[in-house]
């Protein structure tokens, strides 16, 4: 009981944070849209991905080495920060270095002028105490939420002002720059701790976070590998078009799945010597992110014919079949997102890094191969081509660190929220003609009738299932108590 107090106390928290991090980010993304131009994105786009590649590549990961390690010391955190230092300097130097080969890459002379500016924004992110790890590790989300919101907030009202002054993309990039530095001067006044220079602890932290130096660099190609590709291959127009499409279709998922996430790795690392407590919590988080964050993904696909002129404006149906691809990705992120750091937690850290560099391994393969110069649409399928796969690999690692669970119990875990949206899907796709209303009635009228339809499956296979320990009977009995207070 005390882990789920933990875990789901915490998730609140987080919870909050992200959704309102993205309630201002979608907020953000509605009015720049319309003030903003797809090429104006695109020039965005591609300077984020290259700040992103360097990022990876030159990041330690020490945050979750602080996490991992039991018995952390301040020296700790302060061989970490420094190591932040010493990484985001080199990250900045690297990126003012390569900035015209990366602009002729994409074939956009706009991009490096942008990328010169943006290059210092992680160094100057370093700067940020290191101590809100230890809120996190700690799980004191609390103070997180009120740091994170106040930043966001903050950046969030420079960037639409400079939007509706400049209507250019420098809008972004002065937004961006003033973001990461309220962010340094906030960390310090709502975080108490105060790290200076050190590297007494450099082995003891580099021993963990070599190998999630690998996995980030294979996290991140996994996730902007096809961004890069379109960028390549396509106009910078065409990129904006992708790239926001793709933010818009991972929405529903990573809104749900990331804050739970940050909870759930030191939640099992600190369950790891008691597997029986282990097994039911790892199966209590797969099943609700897996209950509520499917129907989310699936949802979306089904309503952005009508969300993205409403929301967007008519310039951007060019991003309608990207988030009708890429939102069918979320519901294999929804199934897999649990085994992962089941895995880190019980450190297979290694085991965990080839299950990514997998995925993107057999992306490169098929697009270099077989789709080599596609345009956006293959790439976009191709992509969800290989999430799929990478359930089944999940699946099964899972089962192999972790051998008290078994096949019958992510079936069992899984089966009722997958009916649930196959359920919603054929009910909507055969109203679908019968909703031919102005685009705001017909999202309320499929958002409203997927819900009843989805909750109505799970609730009745429940039910025939003689209604098992799970995500369904804990939100059930959350509602309850909800009710008599």
């Amino acid at each position: 009981m005390n882990s789920n107090k933990s875990i789901f106390k915490g998730t609140f928290f987080t919870v909050s944070t992200r959704w309102f991090d993205r309630f201002v980010g979608f907020l953000s993304t509605i009015i720049l849209a319309r003030l903003l131009s797809p090429q104006d994105y695109g020039v965005v786009a591609i300077v984020a991905l290259s700040v992103g590649m360097a990022r990876v590549f030159l990041d330690l990961g020490v945050h979750v080495a602080l996490i991992q390690i039991k018995n952390v010391t301040q020296d700790h955190y302060n061989t970490a920060w420094t190591i932040k230092l010493i990484q985001s300097s080199l990250l900045t130097f690297l990126l003012l270095i390569f900035s015209p080969i990366i602009s002729n890459y994409f074939q956009d002379e706009r991009s490096k002028l942008v990328l010169i500016y943006l290059s210092f924004i992680p160094f100057i992110n370093s700067f940020q105490n290191i101590g809100l790890i230890a809120l996190q590790k700690k799980m004191h989300f609390k103070q997180e939420f009120y740091f994170l919101s106040v930043n966001r907030l903050f950046g969030f009202f420079i960037t639409i002002l400079l939007a509706f002054i400049f209507r250019s993309y420098w809008a972004l990039v002065i937004g961006s720059l003033s973001t990461a530095i309220s962010g340094v001067f906030l960390s310090y006044c709502f975080c108490p701790m105060r790290p200076s220079l050190s590297i007494n602890k450099f082995k003891e932290i580099f021993s963990v976070s070599n190998w999630m130096l690998l996995k980030n660099i294979g996290q991140y190609f996994q996730t902007n590998l096809h961004k890069i590709m379109v960028g390549h291959w396509a106009s910078s127009a065409t990129l904006g078009a992708y790239s926001l499409g793709s933010d818009i279709a991972a929405m529903p998922t990573n809104e749900l799945l990331a804050p739970f996430n940050r909870v759930l790795f030191p939640a099992f690392s600190n369950l790891q010597d008691d597997p029986a407590e282990l097994k039911r919590v790892f199966l209590l988080a797969q099943g609700f992110q897996t209950l509520v964050a499917m129907p989310a993904a699936a949802g979306l696909a089904l309503v952005a014919n009508d969300l993205v002129p409403l929301l967007l404006g008519a310039k951007w149906v060019e991003a309608i079949p990207y988030i009708q691809i890429l939102s069918w990705g979320g519901i294999f992120s929804a199934l897999i997102s649990t085994s992962g750091f089941l895995m880190i937690s019980l450190g297979y850290l290694r085991l965990n890094v080839l299950f990514v560099y997998a995925q993107v391994i057999i992306f490169a393969i098929l697009v270099f191969t077989f789709f080599r110069g596609s345009d956006a649409i293959i790439i976009a399928k191709t992509r969800l081509f290989v999430s799929m796969f990478g359930i089944f690999l999940a699946f099964g690692l899972a089962m192999h660190v972790f051998p008290r669970i078994h096949v019958v119990d992510l079936l069992m875990n899984t089966f009722r929220p997958i009916l649930g949206v196959v359920a919603m899907c054929l009910t909507l796709f055969f109203l679908n003609n019968y909703l031919n209303y102005i685009p705001l009635y017909n999202i309320v009228m499929k958002t409203i009738l997927g819900i009843i339809i989805y909750v109505v499956t799970v609730l009745l296979l429940w039910k025939i299932s003689k209604k098992p320990d799970g995500a369904e009977s804990y939100i059930i009995e959350k509602f309850k108590v909800w009710y008599k207070v």
